[in-house]
């Protein structure tokens, strides 16, 4: 296979670059969006067959109205904008065999399956070199491909309880509440991005690829830091809920309180006792006044004290307004921002709408908000300009224009379910 001359689709910093994505869900998805908003082109990968299987967030909510099915999920749409869409039954040979010429054009081949997967199929890492000797691969599993636990299958909660993180987040008295079902699958996104791209300026320099093997309890370990340092170090046991995780180890007060109104709340970050002496004068209260609260170990030590009573002055305070006063007065603070008001409403800083949350058309549901890049690059700036693709939209587009099958062929193909 003669590898097409000129670049990829896209004009940024990745121009040139083609990515072969059988990633799902967040994980590796999410990777490979930050690649296609930097100009790489991104073929993703799909089942002709096993429609919303492969990735289970093609159907998943949220929804923009009342339909449902495979094209129409928000949280797919979200992590896939910008890449083209094209299907292959993996399990019939015909199926590998277009596989294997997409991968022989392509840069780089990305999947997050369990270990093994892959190599069940008869496209692993040695069989894609035999294909494309510089591709770079990418593999991102629960516990990766070697060690003991490399059969093991994941999904965020699992990995994050292996790494530890969840024992590092609840409440007090009550069972650890972990941290969301996705938090490691945008982090292990992250470091996806962040490998592929190493390894791309590694092939650029000895026109070599390679194998990267990425493990999301690994990923996850990592964001253990200080909980471990202060084990191994102070012999301390990291205690569920026993401290507000807003609070500072060298700051008083240093959290997040009640507001005026239903559900609304302000961050103070009260950093030296200069700041405690402004914000003593605004508070205005007998309590403020007292001596052994000028000083931060005086604060420290009285610290649930204090946020009680910071508490009970913030909540008959307007939030943005004391936010206001604060800021001016030198005392770092902030409304906690609801979803919607990042999005749409006063940001305190970089106009978030069309730049942090573009809008693209999608076949199906239309207009949609979906997340930007929160990084500008001066020279190369990232494109959002196109939704996620509908089961299949491309392959007419990939495998005519770019893998040269005629009409007739690609007929063929969709009648015996290679293809949709």
């Amino acid at each position: 296979m003669v590898r097409p001359s000129g670049p990829a689709v896209g004009s940024g910093a990745l121009a040139g670059l083609r990515v072969c994505d059988l990633t799902g869900q967040l994980a590796g998805a999410g990777a490979t969006r930050f690649l296609a908003a930097l100009g790489a082109e991104v073929i993703r990968v799909e089942d002709p067959v096993r429609q919303g299987r492969w990735d289970i967030l093609r159907g998943a909510p949220p929804f923009v109205d009342e339909r449902r099915g495979v094209n129409v999920g928000g949280a797919f749409n979200n992590h896939n904008v910008g890449k083209l869409g094209v299907t292959i039954n993996l399990r019939d040979p015909r199926g590998r065999h277009l596989f294997e010429e997409l991968v022989a054009v392509s840069d780089v081949v990305t999947e997050n399956f369990a270990a093994g997967v892959m190599e069940r199929l008869g496209l692993g890492y040695d069989r894609l070199c035999e294909i494309r000797p510089e591709i770079i691969y990418v593999s991102q599993s629960g516990f990766g491909h070697s060690g003991p636990y490399r059969e093991f299958k994941t999904w965020g909660p699992i990995v994050q309880a292996m790494s530890g993180l969840t024992a590092t987040s609840g409440l007090a008295s009550q069972p650890p509440a972990g941290w969301g079902y996705s938090l490691m699958d945008h982090a292990g996104a992250y470091l996806m991005g962040l490998a592929v791209l190493g390894a791309v300026v590694h092939r650029g320099r000895t026109g070599r690829g390679q194998w990267i093997d990425l493990a999301a309890v690994e990923a996850g370990a990592t964001l253990t830091g200080p909980a471990i340092l202060d084990t191994t170090v102070n012999l301390a046991r990291a205690a569920v809920g026993g401290t507000s995780s807003n609070r500072d180890p060298g700051m008083a007060p240093h959290g997040i309180y009640p507001a005026l109104g239903d559900d609304r709340w302000i961050a103070i970050a009260c950093r030296t006792d200069g700041e405690w002496e402004v914000l003593r004068t605004m508070i205005d209260l007998d309590w403020a006044g007292d001596q052994q609260l000028a000083v931060v170990r005086g604060r420290k030590a009285r610290e649930d004290e204090l946020d009680a009573l910071m508490a009970a002055w913030t909540a008959g305070q307007v939030d943005h307004e004391l936010a206001a006063a604060l800021r001016s007065a030198g005392v770092p603070a902030a409304a906690v921002l609801r979803p919607e008001e990042r999005i749409d409403g006063p940001s305190g800083g970089r106009e978030p709408g069309p730049w942090l949350f573009p809008e693209v058309h999608h076949d199906e549901m239309g207009p949609v908000r979906v997340d930007g890049l929160p990084l500008q690059l001066s020279r190369t700036p990232w494109v959002i300009d196109r939704a996620a693709p509908c089961l299949g939209a491309d392959n007419d587009r990939v495998f005519g224009e770019l893998l040269g099958r005629d009409r007739a062929a690609l007929d063929g193909l969709r009648a015996d379910d290679v293809i949709s």
